[in-house]
């Protein structure tokens, strides 16, 4: 057991560590192959029961039209500009 979490944790390490390695393009391939999967997964349990009423067939044409449509991924917090921080106040001229 020793060995294996050695060997884990090592090559999780090496992963972090290695140069010339774009993380943040790894990642958000791999977010979006994931919600394609997920989408393409809920599309297929809505549609599959085959409806008979225009009803039937339209709710399932407005549910597989709603998740085709790419969603929007806001950027991550570490990338906003705005300092979340507050900043202290100036020294007044008095003090020097």
């Amino acid at each position: 057991m020793f060995i294996l979490r050695s060997v884990f944790w090592l090559s999780a390490a090496f992963l972090v560590m290695k140069p010339q390695i774009d993380v943040q393009s790894a990642v958000a391939s791999m977010q979006m192959q994931a919600i394609e999967a997920g989408k393409g997964i809920i599309v297929q349990q809505i549609l599959e029961p085959q409806c008979d009423t225009l009803e039937c067939a339209g709710r399932n044409a407005l549910l597989a039209s709603a998740l085709s449509s790419s969603p929007s991924i806001d950027p991550p917090m570490q990338d906003s500009s705005i300092s979340s921080v507050p900043l202290p106040r100036p020294r007044p001229d008095w003090m020097g």
